[in-house]
């Protein structure tokens, strides 16, 4: 008996083993790394390797062509060209002999995405995306990109290549050189600039232009494909403000509110997806990012502190109680993203077939939310499923229904929670568990948005907590950071969007709390960015550090794409510091910064590149203000002045007698003020919230 058991055991591990070896009949230099979209190409028959001076050096030593392929985790097309051609051992084989192949991470490496992209727009090759597939000499010198392509064209592509390199080599080397020099040409900074006056009509030119552009009809900017765009909003909030013209509004709500009951947002769990298929903001790409979500939570607790709406409310705390349960790490940090597909089919988790809904409600609660969220029983979408749409207000919806809008929210209620359960029992989208500093300082700063907007304690702890974690695990004594975690490894030198996103939070927390840890923080970052990331001949910084190997160009970030300019972070945090601190050195170069943008400003008027840059260059056109509280309830005031979105302000605070240069003299033993200054003149201190609020509001 003893012996049969030994043979049964031997036999399960046998077939075990042999079940793994046919599960990975290849396996490549990715399984080595901890991004989850490198290790979903690990074992391709392609041999793929990570990006890095190994790659560079086979690529020159065997004399071989590059294929640069660059995608991430969430990415639908990046899947698709991986099933039809990278799993393909007939197409692997004509990359592995003819090429090096390297795969990227774009969230990992942003640089080297940044480089083969703009490869990609300045060869004209057709479509730019992702996937992204570069052809490049054995240096990294791309000679074409493009994006995805079908098997057979990607055949095609790969042999043209091949024989030009074997018959007109030259021609290569041509294509790189041209190629390397519109890239070299495109990187070039405008030169420190002198001062220049700040044009209050810049603004309002830019803003009329995104008025504009509005979309009447259903919301938002633009037509399909729709993007929420929280960096466009943002300043249309601030120049509304600052300027006095709230016509902009109607344009800025009924984006917020078409996005916020649409199908881009999640009806039952929360959170955003990456954008509209369609014109009505119907059909979502459904992948969900970090990046999106803690910008529109930053969007929406600003809006909400304009005009206290309560459907900005519901979407707030319904879109942080998602970050909670499917986007925190345990360990600490915010993951990267969530899948479009599960199943192999996109959207499946979040969609809805009649038949199915019939099975889980209530005929009276099924009835309600046809209504509600315009369910039909052949479907609202492809392939009779039904994304969950939003047809209204409740309110009006529940007039023309004839009930009481509190008995049809509790129908809702019952129904969504059904729905929920049921859904929590599908096969999950996959799940890109990597820590990204960039975008997590997006998510922190959320946080302490929502905590300014709601007054609850619970955001800031979270935004608090976060913070921590990110300056134990990713920042280092010198100031320097790490980019990315992911499998308790933390690697990959940080880039200008982690130091400005980062810092951007630290500050957020300091002006919510006043605890200046957070502000010695920020400095600090600042600091290792002005030294390591400098041009000294220009005032914005590169993307990439002078610690870090070259690349075939250096970068800088001035634009907007889907998160904000490096930049106009980065000087917006000179900006604030300065203020803070009464450092006159870190006020000139924000405003440097702001100065070598302004003539592109003006002329091109594009504020879907440049909105953080208008925002920054309107608060430095309208009066600003420094509002000092001190005292022991200097936290509580701060939240009571939070109640209206204020712009123009700069909050420094403390709770005891503090040294920074606005609070010193200030303190006095038992009182809480409230000091309103402009350019470091206070008026006289007042413990009136009110008070300080109406001298806050004049503007000129």
């Amino acid at each position: 008996m003893v012996h049969l058991r030994l043979l049964t055991l031997l036999l399960l591990f046998l077939t075990s083993c042999q079940a793994q070896t046919e599960m990975h009949e290849h396996t490549n230099a990715l399984a080595q790394e901890t991004s989850p979209y490198l290790l979903q190409h690990a074992h391709n028959p392609v041999n793929w390797r990570p990006w890095g001076s190994e790659a560079l050096s086979a690529a020159q030593k065997e004399d071989k062509l590059m294929i640069i392929s660059i995608g991430y985790a969430a990415c639908h097309w990046c899947h698709v060209m991986e099933r039809e051609s990278f799993e393909d051992s007939t197409v692997a084989k004509v990359m592995n002999d003819g090429y090096v192949t390297v795969k990227v991470d774009r969230e990992e490496r942003p640089d080297v995405d940044d480089v083969y992209m703009s490869a990609c727009q300045m060869s004209g090759s057709g479509s730019c995306g992702w996937p992204l597939n570069a052809i490049a000499l054995p240096d990294g010198r791309p000679i074409w990109a493009g994006t995805y392509f079908p098997k057979k064209k990607w055949l095609e592509i790969l042999d043209y290549f091949t024989k030009l390199k074997e018959t007109e080599p030259v021609k290569l080397e041509t294509y790189a050189a041209q190629l390397a020099n519109q890239l070299a040409e495109a990187g070039a900074q405008p030169p420190i600039p002198a001062p220049q006056k700040y044009d209050q009509a810049i603004g309002a030119d830019n803003l009329n232009r995104l008025v504009m552009l509005a979309d009447p009809t259903y919301g938002g900017i633009g037509s399909a494909p729709k993007f929420p765009l929280p960096v466009l909003y943002e300043f249309m909030l601030t120049e509304a403000n600052l300027s006095g013209d709230t016509s902009s509004f109607s344009v800025l709500n009924k984006g917020l509110q078409a996005m916020a009951r649409g199908g881009i947002y999640d009806q039952l769990g929360g959170g955003f997806a990456r954008y509209s298929t369609d014109a009505k903001w119907h059909a979502p790409h459904f992948e969900k990012m970090l990046y999106d979500n803690g910008q529109l939570v930053s969007l929406y607790s600003h809006a909400f502190r304009q005009n206290h709406n309560a459907e900005y409310e519901k979407v707030i705390r319904q879109t942080l109680a998602f970050i909670a349960r499917e986007l925190t790490n345990p360990a600490g940090g915010f993951y990267s993203s969530l899948d479009a597909d599960s199943e192999g089919e996109e959207g499946k988790f979040y969609v809805w077939q009649y038949d199915e809904l019939y099975e889980l409600l209530s005929e009276k609660e099924l009835d309600i939310l046809m209504d509600v969220y315009d369910i039909r029983r052949g479907g609202n979408w492809e392939h009779k499923n039904n994304i969950l749409h939003r047809q209204g207000d409740l309110a009006t919806l529940a007039k023309q229904r004839r009930m009481d809008l509190a008995e049809m929210e509790r129908f809702i209620d019952k129904a969504e929670v059904k729905l929920m359960a049921a859904r929590d029992k599908r096969i999950r989208p996959a799940l890109d568990d990597k820590v990204l500093v960039s975008w997590n300082g997006l998510m922190i700063k959320g946080y302490v948005d929502a905590y300014l907007a709601l007054g609850d304690e619970d955001y800031l702890a979270t935004a608090i907590r976060e913070a921590k974690h990110l300056e134990r695990s990713m920042l280092q004594e010198d100031g320097r950071l790490l980019r990315t975690s992911a499998k308790s490894k933390a690697h990959i030198n940080a880039f200008l969007d982690d130091y400005a996103n980062l810092a951007d939070a630290y500050l957020a927390i300091y002006q919510a709390n006043f605890d200046e840890h957070w502000l010695k923080l920020s400095q600090k970052l600042v600091d290792y960015a002005i030294l390591h990331f400098s041009n000294p001949e220009a005032s914005l910084l590169y993307f990439t550090s002078n610690i870090d190997p070259p690349l075939v160009t250096r970068s800088v970030e001035d634009t907007d794409n889907v998160i904000p300019s490096s930049n106009a972070v980065m000087a917006d945090n000179l900006l604030r510091l300065g203020t803070i601190l009464g450092n006159e050195k870190y006020l000139q170069r924000g405003k440097d910064m702001v100065a070598s943008m302004l003539p592109g400003l003006a002329e091109r008027r594009q504020p879907a590149y440049f909105s953080r840059w208008l925002s920054l260059h309107s608060r430095l056109a309208y009066k600003r203000y420094e509002v000092a509280i001190v005292g022991p309830d200097a936290i509580k005031v701060r939240l009571q002045l939070a109640k209206k979105l204020i712009p123009q302000a700069t909050f420094i605070g403390s709770l005891t007698d503090s040294d920074l240069a606005l609070l010193e003299n200030k303190f006095q033993e038992g009182k809480t003020l409230i000091y309103v200054c402009e350019n470091r003149v206070c008026q006289l201190p007042t413990a009136d919230v009110e008070l300080a609020l109406n001298q806050l509001s004049r503007t000129e």
